[in-house]
Protein backbone atom coordinates (compact mmCIF):
# COMPACT_ATOMS: atom_id res chain seq x y z
CA UNK A 1 0.00 0.00 0.00
CA UNK A 2 0.94 3.62 -0.99
CA UNK A 3 1.19 5.69 1.66
CA UNK A 4 1.85 9.56 1.36
CA UNK A 5 4.26 10.94 3.89
CA UNK A 6 5.46 14.55 5.08
CA UNK A 7 8.96 13.60 3.04
CA UNK A 8 8.36 14.57 0.15
CA UNK A 9 9.20 18.03 -0.80
CA UNK A 10 6.17 20.56 -0.69
CA UNK A 11 7.04 21.69 -4.36
CA UNK A 12 6.16 17.70 -5.38
CA UNK A 13 3.20 17.56 -3.62
CA UNK A 14 2.26 21.60 -4.96
CA UNK A 15 3.02 19.66 -8.20
CA UNK A 16 0.91 16.50 -7.56
CA UNK A 17 -2.01 18.43 -6.36
CA UNK A 18 -2.53 21.02 -9.04
CA UNK A 19 -2.56 18.09 -11.68
CA UNK A 20 -5.72 16.50 -10.88
CA UNK A 21 -7.58 18.79 -7.50
CA UNK A 22 -9.66 20.52 -8.59
CA UNK A 23 -9.96 23.02 -5.03
CA UNK A 24 -13.26 24.84 -3.98
CA UNK A 25 -13.74 28.28 -4.44
CA UNK A 26 -10.25 29.02 -5.93
CA UNK A 27 -8.50 29.99 -9.09
CA UNK A 28 -7.28 26.59 -9.82
CA UNK A 29 -4.74 28.02 -12.87
CA UNK A 30 -3.17 30.53 -10.59
CA UNK A 31 -3.26 28.20 -7.66
CA UNK A 32 -1.19 25.58 -9.59
CA UNK A 33 1.14 28.47 -10.12
CA UNK A 34 1.21 29.48 -6.61
CA UNK A 35 1.41 26.56 -5.29
CA UNK A 36 -1.30 25.39 -2.77
CA UNK A 37 -0.19 25.21 1.40
CA UNK A 38 0.20 21.54 2.10
CA UNK A 39 -0.54 21.04 5.78
CA UNK A 40 0.48 17.84 7.70
CA UNK A 41 -0.74 17.75 11.12
CA UNK A 42 -2.79 19.30 13.72
CA UNK A 43 -2.62 19.68 17.93
CA UNK A 44 -4.83 21.81 19.99
CA UNK A 45 -5.26 25.49 17.81
CA UNK A 46 -2.27 25.25 15.71
CA UNK A 47 -1.89 23.75 12.12
CA UNK A 48 1.14 22.79 10.59
CA UNK A 49 2.28 22.53 6.57
CA UNK A 50 5.07 20.66 5.02
CA UNK A 51 7.34 23.57 5.49
CA UNK A 52 7.57 22.98 9.75
CA UNK A 53 5.27 26.13 9.96
CA UNK A 54 3.47 25.98 13.05
CA UNK A 55 -0.21 28.35 12.02
CA UNK A 56 -2.77 29.37 15.05
CA UNK A 57 -6.00 28.58 13.51
CA UNK A 58 -8.13 31.33 14.34
CA UNK A 59 -10.76 30.21 11.64
CA UNK A 60 -11.31 26.37 13.47
CA UNK A 61 -10.62 24.89 10.38
CA UNK A 62 -13.83 26.01 8.19
CA UNK A 63 -15.83 27.29 11.35
CA UNK A 64 -16.08 23.76 12.34
CA UNK A 65 -13.13 22.26 14.68
CA UNK A 66 -15.07 23.44 18.04
CA UNK A 67 -12.87 20.93 20.63
CA UNK A 68 -9.65 21.34 18.66
CA UNK A 69 -7.48 19.48 16.94
CA UNK A 70 -5.82 16.13 17.93
CA UNK A 71 -8.75 14.03 20.03
CA UNK A 72 -7.85 10.88 19.74
CA UNK A 73 -11.20 9.76 21.32
CA UNK A 74 -13.04 10.77 18.48
CA UNK A 75 -10.87 8.89 16.36
CA UNK A 76 -10.78 6.12 18.46
CA UNK A 77 -14.75 5.87 18.40
CA UNK A 78 -14.48 5.93 14.51
CA UNK A 79 -12.52 2.65 14.07
CA UNK A 80 -14.53 0.97 16.68
CA UNK A 81 -17.79 1.90 14.37
CA UNK A 82 -15.71 1.24 10.98
CA UNK A 83 -15.33 -2.01 12.76
CA UNK A 84 -18.78 -2.77 14.07
CA UNK A 85 -21.05 -1.40 11.46
CA UNK A 86 -19.29 0.94 8.99
CA UNK A 87 -21.67 1.65 6.95
CA UNK A 88 -25.86 0.68 6.63
CA UNK A 89 -28.51 3.56 5.39
CA UNK A 90 -31.45 4.11 7.53
CA UNK A 91 -33.67 4.31 3.62
CA UNK A 92 -35.98 1.29 4.57
CA UNK A 93 -37.34 0.85 7.49
CA UNK A 94 -34.27 0.15 9.48
CA UNK A 95 -32.16 2.22 11.84
CA UNK A 96 -28.52 2.15 13.97
CA UNK A 97 -27.29 2.23 17.58
CA UNK A 98 -25.44 5.45 17.17
CA UNK A 99 -27.81 7.49 15.28
CA UNK A 100 -30.63 6.60 17.76
CA UNK A 101 -28.07 7.84 20.56
CA UNK A 102 -27.52 11.25 18.55
CA UNK A 103 -30.65 11.88 17.91
CA UNK A 104 -31.98 12.01 21.79
CA UNK A 105 -28.76 14.07 22.36
CA UNK A 106 -29.61 16.74 19.83
CA UNK A 107 -33.29 16.67 21.24
CA UNK A 108 -32.14 17.15 25.05
CA UNK A 109 -29.66 20.07 23.99
CA UNK A 110 -31.80 22.02 21.07
CA UNK A 111 -34.16 25.03 22.41
CA UNK A 112 -37.71 24.90 22.54
CA UNK A 113 -39.45 21.66 21.23
CA UNK A 114 -36.73 20.95 18.24
CA UNK A 115 -36.88 16.74 19.22
CA UNK A 116 -36.48 15.79 15.78
CA UNK A 117 -33.81 15.61 13.17
CA UNK A 118 -33.23 14.79 9.59
CA UNK A 119 -29.69 13.90 9.01
CA UNK A 120 -27.29 14.45 5.67
CA UNK A 121 -23.69 15.04 5.38
CA UNK A 122 -23.35 19.19 4.90
CA UNK A 123 -25.03 22.09 6.13
CA UNK A 124 -25.19 22.52 1.92
CA UNK A 125 -27.50 19.40 2.06
CA UNK A 126 -29.63 20.23 5.15
CA UNK A 127 -30.65 23.38 3.59
CA UNK A 128 -31.66 22.13 0.75
CA UNK A 129 -33.28 19.46 2.88
CA UNK A 130 -34.80 22.48 4.64
CA UNK A 131 -36.89 23.52 0.97
CA UNK A 132 -38.27 20.43 0.73
CA UNK A 133 -39.50 20.60 4.36
CA UNK A 134 -41.12 23.39 4.48
CA UNK A 135 -42.95 23.46 0.93
CA UNK A 136 -44.13 19.95 1.86
CA UNK A 137 -45.30 20.92 5.21
CA UNK A 138 -47.31 23.48 3.49
CA UNK A 139 -48.93 21.02 1.11
CA UNK A 140 -49.62 18.86 3.63
CA UNK A 141 -51.31 21.45 5.28
CA UNK A 142 -53.25 22.16 2.07
CA UNK A 143 -51.62 25.15 1.20
CA UNK A 144 -49.44 24.15 -1.83
CA UNK A 145 -49.09 27.65 -2.59
CA UNK A 146 -46.45 28.56 0.01
CA UNK A 147 -43.85 27.84 -1.30
CA UNK A 148 -41.57 30.88 -1.41
CA UNK A 149 -38.58 31.05 1.10
CA UNK A 150 -37.66 34.69 1.83
CA UNK A 151 -33.34 34.82 2.68
CA UNK A 152 -30.67 38.12 3.21
CA UNK A 153 -28.43 39.71 1.26
CA UNK A 154 -24.62 38.58 1.80
CA UNK A 155 -25.83 35.24 3.53
CA UNK A 156 -24.10 32.35 3.29
CA UNK A 157 -26.17 28.84 3.12
CA UNK A 158 -24.44 26.35 1.24
CA UNK A 159 -23.08 25.81 -2.24
CA UNK A 160 -25.25 23.79 -3.77
CA UNK A 161 -28.47 24.97 -6.19
CA UNK A 162 -30.48 25.27 -3.09
CA UNK A 163 -27.89 26.08 -0.42
CA UNK A 164 -26.16 29.07 -3.09
CA UNK A 165 -29.48 29.98 -3.71
CA UNK A 166 -30.93 30.51 -0.23
CA UNK A 167 -27.63 32.32 0.15
CA UNK A 168 -27.65 36.38 -0.75
CA UNK A 169 -23.67 36.10 -2.61
CA UNK A 170 -24.00 37.91 -5.94
CA UNK A 171 -20.82 36.19 -6.94
CA UNK A 172 -22.15 32.59 -6.35
CA UNK A 173 -25.48 33.97 -8.07
CA UNK A 174 -23.47 34.65 -11.02
CA UNK A 175 -22.48 31.04 -12.10
CA UNK A 176 -24.62 28.46 -12.65
CA UNK A 177 -27.88 30.09 -13.30
CA UNK A 178 -28.85 30.89 -9.54
CA UNK A 179 -31.00 31.63 -7.45
CA UNK A 180 -33.70 28.61 -8.54
CA UNK A 181 -37.19 30.15 -8.26
CA UNK A 182 -38.91 31.01 -5.15
CA UNK A 183 -36.13 32.16 -3.28
CA UNK A 184 -35.87 36.11 -2.74
CA UNK A 185 -33.73 37.87 -0.57
CA UNK A 186 -34.29 41.15 1.78
CA UNK A 187 -31.52 43.70 2.93
CA UNK A 188 -29.40 42.05 6.26
CA UNK A 189 -28.74 44.07 9.04
CA UNK A 190 -25.00 45.45 8.38
CA UNK A 191 -25.63 48.98 10.75
CA UNK A 192 -21.78 49.63 9.77
CA UNK A 193 -22.32 49.67 5.78
CA UNK A 194 -25.66 50.80 5.37
CA UNK A 195 -26.77 52.23 8.76
CA UNK A 196 -26.51 55.81 7.51
CA UNK A 197 -27.15 58.91 10.08
CA UNK A 198 -29.73 56.22 11.76
CA UNK A 199 -28.98 54.48 15.00
CA UNK A 200 -28.08 50.94 15.42
CA UNK A 201 -31.21 50.14 17.08
CA UNK A 202 -33.48 51.86 14.72
CA UNK A 203 -31.49 50.43 11.36
CA UNK A 204 -32.14 46.84 13.35
CA UNK A 205 -35.81 47.42 13.40
CA UNK A 206 -36.11 49.07 10.01
CA UNK A 207 -33.99 46.23 8.26
CA UNK A 208 -36.33 43.17 9.89
CA UNK A 209 -39.39 45.46 8.53
CA UNK A 210 -38.29 44.88 4.98
CA UNK A 211 -39.81 40.91 5.49
CA UNK A 212 -42.98 42.31 6.50
CA UNK A 213 -42.53 44.85 3.09
CA UNK A 214 -41.93 41.38 1.54
CA UNK A 215 -44.66 39.47 2.53
CA UNK A 216 -47.34 41.96 1.53
CA UNK A 217 -45.88 42.80 -1.39
CA UNK A 218 -45.58 38.50 -2.34
CA UNK A 219 -48.52 37.56 -0.60
CA UNK A 220 -48.68 35.61 2.98
CA UNK A 221 -50.56 32.88 1.13
CA UNK A 222 -46.90 32.56 -0.73
CA UNK A 223 -44.41 32.43 1.88
CA UNK A 224 -43.39 29.57 3.42
CA UNK A 225 -40.69 30.33 5.45
CA UNK A 226 -37.82 32.63 6.63
CA UNK A 227 -34.55 31.50 6.83
CA UNK A 228 -31.52 33.27 8.37
CA UNK A 229 -28.25 32.83 10.56
CA UNK A 230 -28.47 34.38 14.08
CA UNK A 231 -24.88 35.94 13.25
CA UNK A 232 -24.23 35.92 9.52
CA UNK A 233 -20.89 34.30 9.48
CA UNK A 234 -19.59 33.97 6.12
CA UNK A 235 -20.95 37.01 5.37
CA UNK A 236 -18.56 38.92 8.01
CA UNK A 237 -19.52 38.04 11.33
CA UNK A 238 -22.61 40.63 10.75
CA UNK A 239 -24.08 40.80 14.75
CA UNK A 240 -27.30 42.22 14.30
CA UNK A 241 -28.67 45.40 16.53
CA UNK A 242 -30.54 44.64 19.33
CA UNK A 243 -33.66 45.38 17.89
CA UNK A 244 -33.57 42.87 14.55
CA UNK A 245 -34.42 39.71 15.90
CA UNK A 246 -37.72 40.46 18.08
CA UNK A 247 -38.64 42.00 15.00
CA UNK A 248 -38.19 39.03 12.89
CA UNK A 249 -39.65 36.80 15.42
CA UNK A 250 -42.99 39.03 15.57
CA UNK A 251 -43.13 39.22 11.90
CA UNK A 252 -42.81 35.20 11.64
CA UNK A 253 -45.52 34.45 14.57
CA UNK A 254 -47.89 37.00 12.65
CA UNK A 255 -48.07 36.27 9.65
CA UNK A 256 -48.03 32.39 9.65
CA UNK A 257 -43.98 31.49 8.59
CA UNK A 258 -41.79 28.73 9.55
CA UNK A 259 -38.74 30.40 11.06
CA UNK A 260 -35.69 28.31 10.16
CA UNK A 261 -32.24 29.41 11.71
CA UNK A 262 -29.05 28.28 9.95
CA UNK A 263 -27.11 27.53 12.79
CA UNK A 264 -24.23 25.75 10.71
CA UNK A 265 -21.89 27.93 11.95
CA UNK A 266 -23.17 29.42 15.12
CA UNK A 267 -24.22 26.27 16.68
CA UNK A 268 -22.68 23.50 19.41
CA UNK A 269 -21.25 26.49 21.74
CA UNK A 270 -20.16 29.04 19.20
CA UNK A 271 -21.58 32.45 21.06
CA UNK A 272 -21.40 30.78 24.17
CA UNK A 273 -24.63 29.16 24.38
CA UNK A 274 -25.22 25.84 22.51
CA UNK A 275 -27.42 27.30 19.92
CA UNK A 276 -27.27 31.07 18.22
CA UNK A 277 -31.21 31.25 18.63
CA UNK A 278 -30.30 31.03 22.80
CA UNK A 279 -28.14 33.48 22.54
CA UNK A 280 -30.17 36.05 20.49
CA UNK A 281 -33.81 34.71 21.71
CA UNK A 282 -34.59 33.56 18.32
CA UNK A 283 -37.86 30.32 18.32
CA UNK A 284 -37.06 28.48 15.50
CA UNK A 285 -39.14 25.63 13.69
CA UNK A 286 -35.78 24.47 12.22
CA UNK A 287 -32.65 24.59 13.02
CA UNK A 288 -29.91 23.77 9.82
CA UNK A 289 -26.32 21.82 11.96
CA UNK A 290 -23.23 20.94 11.05
CA UNK A 291 -19.99 21.83 11.06
CA UNK A 292 -19.31 21.90 15.39
CA UNK A 293 -21.54 18.97 15.70
CA UNK A 294 -18.90 16.57 15.21
CA UNK A 295 -15.99 19.46 15.11
CA UNK A 296 -14.99 18.89 11.50
CA UNK A 297 -13.92 14.98 12.59
CA UNK A 298 -16.41 13.84 10.26
CA UNK A 299 -18.82 14.54 7.60
CA UNK A 300 -21.97 14.73 9.00
CA UNK A 301 -24.99 17.57 9.19
CA UNK A 302 -28.95 17.89 9.88
CA UNK A 303 -32.29 19.49 10.23
CA UNK A 304 -33.92 19.65 13.34
CA UNK A 305 -37.28 20.22 13.85
CA UNK A 306 -40.28 21.38 15.63
CA UNK A 307 -43.04 19.05 17.00
CA UNK A 308 -45.24 20.35 15.08
CA UNK A 309 -43.66 20.23 11.72
CA UNK A 310 -42.39 16.38 12.17
CA UNK A 311 -45.92 15.70 13.26
CA UNK A 312 -47.25 17.05 10.06
CA UNK A 313 -44.40 15.88 7.76
CA UNK A 314 -45.19 12.44 9.06
CA UNK A 315 -48.83 12.35 7.72
CA UNK A 316 -46.74 11.27 4.56
CA UNK A 317 -44.21 9.63 2.78
CA UNK A 318 -40.82 12.09 2.45
CA UNK A 319 -39.88 10.90 -0.39
CA UNK A 320 -35.97 12.44 0.21
CA UNK A 321 -32.90 11.36 2.10
CA UNK A 322 -28.70 10.92 0.58
CA UNK A 323 -26.73 8.12 0.68
CA UNK A 324 -24.91 9.03 3.69
CA UNK A 325 -27.96 10.13 5.88
CA UNK A 326 -27.57 8.95 9.69
CA UNK A 327 -23.64 7.60 8.48
CA UNK A 328 -23.28 5.29 11.56
CA UNK A 329 -19.75 6.36 11.52
CA UNK A 330 -20.41 10.10 11.37
CA UNK A 331 -23.43 9.66 13.45
CA UNK A 332 -20.68 7.60 16.19
CA UNK A 333 -18.11 10.60 16.11
CA UNK A 334 -20.71 13.60 16.38
CA UNK A 335 -22.24 11.73 19.18
CA UNK A 336 -18.49 11.24 20.99
CA UNK A 337 -17.97 14.72 20.06
CA UNK A 338 -20.83 16.31 21.96
CA UNK A 339 -20.41 13.44 24.97
CA UNK A 340 -16.85 15.62 25.55
CA UNK A 341 -18.73 18.52 25.26
CA UNK A 342 -21.28 18.06 28.21
CA UNK A 343 -18.19 16.35 30.28
CA UNK A 344 -15.84 18.67 29.95
CA UNK A 345 -18.35 21.81 29.98
CA UNK A 346 -16.95 23.43 26.82
CA UNK A 347 -19.90 25.65 26.32
CA UNK A 348 -19.85 27.17 29.87
CA UNK A 349 -16.13 27.89 29.96
CA UNK A 350 -16.69 29.74 26.54
CA UNK A 351 -19.39 31.87 27.81
CA UNK A 352 -17.72 32.53 31.38
CA UNK A 353 -14.10 32.55 30.63
CA UNK A 354 -12.79 32.12 26.94
CA UNK A 355 -15.43 34.19 25.74
CA UNK A 356 -15.29 37.41 28.16
CA UNK A 357 -11.33 37.55 27.77
CA UNK A 358 -11.37 37.39 24.12
CA UNK A 359 -13.68 39.82 23.60
CA UNK A 360 -11.52 42.67 25.70
CA UNK A 361 -8.94 42.00 23.75
CA UNK A 362 -10.91 41.92 20.42
CA UNK A 363 -12.48 44.47 20.97
CA UNK A 364 -9.16 47.11 22.16
CA UNK A 365 -8.42 46.61 18.48
CA UNK A 366 -10.25 49.36 17.71
CA UNK A 367 -7.20 51.65 18.64
CA UNK A 368 -5.97 50.72 15.47
CA UNK A 369 -5.58 53.17 12.70
CA UNK A 370 -7.27 50.85 10.21
CA UNK A 371 -9.72 49.62 12.50
CA UNK A 372 -13.05 51.10 12.80
CA UNK A 373 -15.40 48.40 14.43
CA UNK A 374 -15.01 45.56 16.59
CA UNK A 375 -17.89 43.16 16.83
CA UNK A 376 -17.81 39.89 18.75
CA UNK A 377 -20.34 37.22 19.67
CA UNK A 378 -19.06 34.26 21.61
CA UNK A 379 -16.25 33.08 19.98
CA UNK A 380 -16.96 34.47 16.16
CA UNK A 381 -15.76 38.05 15.52
CA UNK A 382 -14.94 40.32 12.89
CA UNK A 383 -13.27 43.94 12.31
CA UNK A 384 -13.89 46.45 9.47
CA UNK A 385 -10.83 48.37 8.09
CA UNK A 386 -11.41 51.33 7.09
CA UNK A 387 -9.43 54.25 6.36
CA UNK A 388 -11.73 57.27 8.17
CA UNK A 389 -13.65 55.64 11.58
CA UNK A 390 -15.20 58.75 11.96
CA UNK A 391 -17.49 58.48 8.51
CA UNK A 392 -17.87 54.58 8.32
CA UNK A 393 -15.60 55.07 4.89
CA UNK A 394 -14.98 52.39 2.33
CA UNK A 395 -11.56 52.46 0.56
CA UNK A 396 -11.19 53.96 -2.82
CA UNK A 397 -10.17 50.31 -4.12
CA UNK A 398 -11.76 47.59 -5.04
CA UNK A 399 -13.81 45.85 -2.08
CA UNK A 400 -11.84 43.29 -0.86
CA UNK A 401 -8.55 44.75 -2.16
CA UNK A 402 -6.86 46.06 1.43
CA UNK A 403 -8.59 42.84 3.41
CA UNK A 404 -6.91 40.36 0.88
CA UNK A 405 -3.65 42.67 1.96
CA UNK A 406 -4.00 41.74 5.41
CA UNK A 407 -5.21 38.20 5.08
CA UNK A 408 -1.96 37.62 3.42
CA UNK A 409 0.23 39.47 6.11
CA UNK A 410 -1.59 36.75 8.75
CA UNK A 411 -0.40 34.05 6.67
CA UNK A 412 3.14 35.51 6.56
CA UNK A 413 2.60 35.81 10.85
CA UNK A 414 1.28 32.03 11.01
CA UNK A 415 -2.15 33.18 12.03
CA UNK A 416 -5.11 32.24 9.82
CA UNK A 417 -7.56 34.66 9.83
CA UNK A 418 -9.78 35.61 7.08
CA UNK A 419 -11.27 38.76 5.19
CA UNK A 420 -14.72 38.72 3.64
CA UNK A 421 -14.37 42.28 1.53
CA UNK A 422 -12.62 44.43 4.12
CA UNK A 423 -13.58 43.01 7.04
CA UNK A 424 -11.48 40.19 9.27
CA UNK A 425 -12.70 37.57 11.11
CA UNK A 426 -12.20 35.06 13.27
CA UNK A 427 -13.70 32.26 14.64
CA UNK A 428 -10.72 30.15 16.81
CA UNK A 429 -11.35 26.16 18.36
CA UNK A 430 -13.56 26.67 22.10
CA UNK A 431 -10.92 25.26 23.85
CA UNK A 432 -8.32 27.75 23.39
CA UNK A 433 -6.60 29.16 26.13
CA UNK A 434 -6.23 32.84 27.44
CA UNK A 435 -2.63 32.50 26.63
CA UNK A 436 -3.43 31.41 22.77
CA UNK A 437 -5.94 34.48 22.53
CA UNK A 438 -2.93 36.72 23.63
CA UNK A 439 -0.37 35.51 20.71
CA UNK A 440 -3.81 35.40 18.24
CA UNK A 441 -4.22 39.02 18.95
CA UNK A 442 -0.08 40.00 18.92
CA UNK A 443 0.15 38.25 15.40
CA UNK A 444 -3.21 39.57 14.54
CA UNK A 445 -1.79 43.59 15.72
CA UNK A 446 1.65 42.90 14.03
CA UNK A 447 -0.54 41.90 10.58
CA UNK A 448 -2.75 45.24 10.92
CA UNK A 449 0.34 47.43 11.08
CA UNK A 450 2.64 45.30 8.25
CA UNK A 451 -1.07 45.79 6.00
CA UNK A 452 -0.96 49.48 7.03
CA UNK A 453 2.23 50.17 5.44
CA UNK A 454 1.83 48.33 2.73
CA UNK A 455 -1.38 49.89 2.09
CA UNK A 456 -0.14 53.34 2.35
CA UNK A 457 2.73 52.66 0.09
CA UNK A 458 0.20 51.36 -2.75
CA UNK A 459 -1.55 54.69 -1.90
CA UNK A 460 -4.48 53.34 -1.16
CA UNK A 461 -5.40 55.26 1.93
CA UNK A 462 -7.90 57.33 0.21
CA UNK A 463 -11.71 56.95 1.25
CA UNK A 464 -14.22 56.26 -1.67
Amino acid sequence: MNIATNAFPTEELQRRNAAHHVQPFSANNALGKKGARVITGAEGVFITDTEGNQLLDGMAGLWCVNIGYGRKELADVAARQMAELPYYNTFFQTTHIPVIELSERLARIAPGDLNHVFYGSSGSEANDTNIRIVRQYWALKDKPNKKIIISRRNAYHGSTMGGGSLGGMTAMHSQGGLPIPDIHHIEHPDWWSFGGDMTPEDFGKATAQKLEAAIHFYGEDRIAAFIAEPVQGAGGVIVPPSTYWPEIQRICDAHEILLIADEVICGFGRTGNWFGSQTLDIRPDIMTIAKGMSSGYQPIAGSIISDEVADVLGRDEFNHGYTYSSHPVAAAVANENLRIMEEENIVGKVRKTAAPYLKQKWEAMRDHPMVGEAKIVGMMGSIALTPNKATRAAFKSDAGTVGYICRERCFANNLIMRHVGDRMIISPPLIISNDEIDLLITRARKSLDEALEIVKEKGLWEEQ
